[in-house]
Order: structure tokens, then sequence, then C-alpha cells
């Protein structure tokens, strides 16, 4: 009961800032008396602090209470087809610092030691104090990195696929964190939901345009992992083509898929980082991929939406921002150009957080687990 307390509490102030103590015992529905114990715990703990005395209210002065951002920290890693980023995120869930390798297939044998590498050298970045405050990494990745035909989509074979590894085990035995994987749609929602100001959404759906195209759902405050953890694979779903045939949303509106018609038109990509590209060069290219990727869209939120009941979809991309919104009105128009829906047309809005969002997802689903979630272990003896 004393954990579940404290779990609320920290969950209270985590996803309203700034609350007194009085508005943190009418919210969490415990006794001003529990709460008041309960926070002078945990500020003793280090995981919160104290704002100045708001004066001039009626009543008793208030203190607004915030997460004290030193309290915690978390490594977030996404290991993508391209690249991986590492990140270390704070109790705020912001990122104070930052490595990014590039390779040209994720070979296991590789990725794991370098993301080794570059956290080790994150954890250094901070003093002794934040070291001993680091007790996690959250690993986003595509769930398709493990099948074999999707290496031989790209044209390349690891020695050593990612289906015979436990990659939790083998960073956890090179790290010494904890480690949790995550599947890198899910953790990007996740960093979304974070976004929001608060009130934040109860449920919406959730797509970024990268490599693939991720995707992920919150619904009703939780977001819906499933069994394996990837029960929001909306990329996959099949949809009528522009040439007639039935294809995934990946094969059309992906980053994967612009690639593909740009070396066919004879462009030339600077890097691998698509923020980078000269994208005002690609001209007919990109007016003909975003048409097609927002039909492809509008599809699936349609049918998505046909099964669950949300009011709002959000759209990101590892893309330029303008590019990114441009691709949102997009599909909103394309969405009200199918047969009318037995339901309001949710409303779509651009992303906030971007190419970021699945490493930065997955550190603070670490924080969240272990600090605000049920599953909260003993922080205070």
């Amino acid at each position: 009961m004393r954990r579940a307390n404290v779990r609320v509490v920290l969950m209270t102030v985590g996803f309203n800032p700034g609350l007194s103590n009085a508005e943190i015992a009418r919210i969490s529905g415990l006794a001003p008396q529990t709460v008041s114990a309960i926070l002078s715990e945990i500020e003793a703990a280090g995981l919160i602090r104290r704002g100045d005395v708001l004066r001039g209210r009626r009543g008793q002065p208030a203190t607004p209470i915030y997460l004290r951002a030193e309290g915690a920290y978390a490594i977030g890693v996404e290991i993508g087809w391209r690249h991986v980023d590492v990140l270390l995120l704070d109790l705020n869930a912001q990122i104070q610092g930052r490595r990014r390798w590039h390779h040209d297939f994720p070979e296991p044998h590789k990725v794991l030691p370098e993301i080794a590498r570059m956290t080790a050298e994150l954890i250094e970045s901070l003093p002794e104090s934040g070291q001993a405050r680091l007790f996690e990494m959250g690993i986003a990745m595509p769930s398709a990195m493990a099948i074999d035909h999707t290496a031989q989509k790209h044209g390349r074979a690891s020695t050593r696929p990612w289906s015979d590894i436990d990659v939790a085990t083998d960073l956890q035995q090179r790290t010494g964190l904890e480690v949790s994987v995550f599947n890198d749609g899910n953790a990007a929602c996740w960093a979304e939901l974070l976004a929001f100001d608060a009130p934040r959404p109860a449920s919406f759906i959730y797509f970024i345009i990268s490599r693939f195209v991720g995707a992920g759902i919150v619904g009703e405050g939780t977001l819906w992992e499933g069994p394996t953890g990837n029960s929001a694979n909306l990329g996959g779903m099949l949809i009528e083509a522009p040439i007639g045939s039935l294809l995934p949303v990946h094969d059309i509106a992906s980053i994967d898929a612009l690639t593909l018609r740009l070396a066919e038109s004879g462009h030339c990509l600077n890097g691998d980082v698509p923020e980078d590209w000269a994208w005002e060069q690609f001209g007919e290219v990109l007016e003909e991929w975003l048409a097609d990727s927002a039909k492809a869209l509008a599809k699936a939120v349609f049918n998505t939406t046909t099964v669950i009941e949300t009011g709002l979809v959000v759209i990101d991309g590892v893309m330029p921002k303008p590019i990114t919104r441009r691709l949102v009105e997009q599909v909103k128009v394309e969405l009200a150009l199918l047969p009318n829906p037995p339901f309001a047309l949710p409303q779509i809005l651009h992303g906030h957080v971007g190419a970021l969002a699945p490493a930065t997802g997955a550190a603070a689903l670490t924080l969240y687990r272990r600090f605000l979630s049920r599953d909260l272990i003993d922080i205070v003896s």
C-alpha cells in the first residue's frame, strides 16, 4: 500500500508539475497528511524539489512541487537501419547528452560494442552523484530487424542475425545497467505523449515516418504494447496501392520508399540523415511521394479508427518539420475524401519530437516504470 501511494504521488507530480500538497492530495485521492509524509520522504531521496512559495492566493501560501531533474537518469538507444542514437535523459525526460553512429547495415557484432562505448562516454559526462542515479537503459529497435527477409530486402545478411541475440542481456553485461527492449514505434509514441502539455490526451494513434513506418497507440492513458510489444504495427497494414495491388503502408509512406524513388530518378542523397537532405531539389519525386503517402496514411488512419475509438491522430517523421507538416495537411485532405465513416473524423496533428522520439521514449519508459508505474521499486527505506 505504501509503495502504491508513493507511485501515485510521483505520477501526479510527474504528469502535473507545479501542484501544491493540497492539489496533489485532491487529484490523487490520498489524505493530505499521507501526501505530506510521502513528499518529505521522496524529497529526502532526491526525487522532487519544492519551488518558491506562491503567495497572494486564498488560504495558506502554496508551495509548488516538481520532479527533480537530477533525481535519476537513464540511457535511451535507438538501433535503426542506418544509425544508432544514444541519449542521456534526466528525470524530467530532458536530453542531457547525445551520441550518434552511422552504419551501412545494423550488424550486431558492430552495433552492440558501439552502444556500450557511447554509453560509457555519456555516463562519464555526469558527476559522480549523477552516475550513482543512472539506473537503466532502454533500447528502441524495429521488430522486423530479427526477420531474415528484411535483411535480404536490404541486400545484406548479418553473420549472426539479431534473432539469435538477447540484446538486453548482451548490453547489460557490457554496461552494467538494467536493460529493457521496446518496439521503436511504441517508444516513439511514449515520447510523443510526454511532449504534450498537460492535460495530455488520454488516447491517440501515432505514426512516425522513418526508414519504415513506426506506430503506437495510447488508449485511456495506457501504451498498448501487447504480449510481444508489437501490438500497433500499423505500418504493416495492407492497403490498395496506386498501381492497384495490396501493399503494406511501409512500402509507400516510408523514407525507404522515398529513397528508392529518388534513386530511380537519379537523385544523390547527401548522407544518411534525412533532415540534412536537399529536399528542395527533389521536385516532382517528392510531390508524388507525399501524395501517395498521404493516401496510404489516410486509409491506415480510417481503418484503425474504425477499431479504436479516439479523436486524435499524431503523425511525426524524421524529415524536416516543414515536410512533415505538408504530409499532415495532405493526410487531412485525403481522409476527408474517403467514404463517410460512422464516426467523427479524428483531429490530425504533426508530432513534437521528430527523429529522436524512439531513443527518447525508450529512456523515458524505463524511468516511468521504475518510479511512476505499478512496477515501482521501494525507492525510500
